[in-house]
């Protein structure tokens, strides 16, 4: 009994794991060949479409040179002509009703410069003279 057991064997070292382009090689080739085919099967469409759309605007020579087209009188186009609405004049009481609100309205608007305050400023002056006056003309 003369001989000692050997050591036990080391563990197997565990492999180095591969990148993550290594291990989905095979799909990024994948993907990247079914898009190309995509495109070329897209592109090829169009091309056919444009070909056949040509090949209809196209008329063919013998067809055109037998029968003649009829002559087509072209007339101007003329809108129709729409007489105005007549309405009623609007009383003076409610026009001036309308002038004092649209005066309140300019009141509560907040100018941004000195431009804008000075045309609110002359439009509330017209109100004003509007609303003061013995008559108001017809809107």
């Amino acid at each position: 009994m003369g001989a000692a057991a050997p050591p036990p064997p080391p563990p197997p070292l565990p492999q180095p794991q591969d990148s993550f382009a290594r291990r989905y090689k095979f799909f990024g080739k994948l993907v990247l060949g079914f898009s190309f085919i995509t495109g070329a099967y897209v592109l090829l469409r169009t091309v056919m479409k444009d070909e056949e759309k040509s090949e209809e605007v196209k008329p063919d020579r013998s067809a055109s040179s037998s029968s003649v087209a009829p002559a087509i009188s072209e007339k101007p186009f003329t809108p129709p002509i729409v007489e105005p609405i007549q309405r009623p004049p609007i009383p003076e009481d409610q026009q001036r009703e309308l002038f004092k609100w649209l005066l309140e309205e300019k009141r509560k608007v907040r100018p941004k410069d000195a431009e804008e305050r000075k045309c609110i400023d002359e439009e509330k002056a017209i109100l004003k003279q509007f609303i003061r006056a013995k008559s108001l003309p017809s809107i």
